[in-house]
């Protein structure tokens, strides 16, 4: 195996308080690695929401969210009104919109991608029972973002089983990040729901 596969502890992460101080991010992986808000090409994050409130703006950049733990919420982006009341169903918008949150029954945890326009794509997909996820593809050469899987466990334990190890076991949060050309096909079990954020340079 060429590529990398690293496993991501969710007690080895970080909380870093929201500015308006109604939750915390926690950064689950991002590309380039250690890439601040300015500079990022891709991210992805599991943030804490605690109250009701305005996002952020991020212009130039997509946002794909999926409520992952709590009782819904209501995303209003430019005035648009949409029931997020469903866990693992991810919703895409526009970072530079203007965004609104009510939470419909008290906190809740978000499972975040952001793409920097023209730089990252990438697909979310909810996974239950067995999946075999496919070797990655050599780097766009002519971008700077090499295809990437991303898996979260969001609830019950998953099994990741890569070509010549044994299989890594995944407590609720903790990921893994998959990337680099010639990465080996790998099979994902899950007793609950897992995240696959398949990640790769804009086109």
């Amino acid at each position: 195996m060429t590529g990398e596969a690293r496993i991501l502890r969710a007690a080895e992460r970080s909380a870093a308080p929201w500015s308006n101080g109604g939750g915390v991010t926690r950064e689950v992986a991002a590309h380039p690695p250690g890439a601040g808000w300015d500079s990022f090409a891709w991210r992805v994050s599991l943030a804490d929401v605690g109250r009701d409130g305005p996002y952020s703006p991020l212009p130039g950049v997509r946002r794909i969210l999926t409520v992952v733990d709590g009782g819904g919420l209501e995303l209003t982006v430019d005035g648009t009104r949409h029931l997020l009341a469903e866990r693992y169903r991810p919703f895409a918008f526009p970072g530079g919109a203007a965004t609104d949150c009510r939470l419909l029954a008290g906190p809740v945890v978000n499972l975040n991608v952001m793409l920097r326009d023209g730089r990252a794509a990438a697909t979310v997909e909810t996974v239950r029972g067995t999946r075999t996820l496919p070797p990655l593809r050599p780097a766009d050469p002519d971008g700077d973002v090499p295809d990437a899987l991303v898996v979260v466990a969001l609830q019950g334990a998953a099994l990741l089983a890569t070509a010549g190890g044994p299989p890594v076991r995944l407590g609720r949060f903790d990921a893994a990040l998959l990337s680099g050309p010639g990465t080996a096909a790998t099979e994902l079990r899950t007793d609950g729901t897992a995240a696959v954020i398949a990640l790769s340079a804009g086109r």
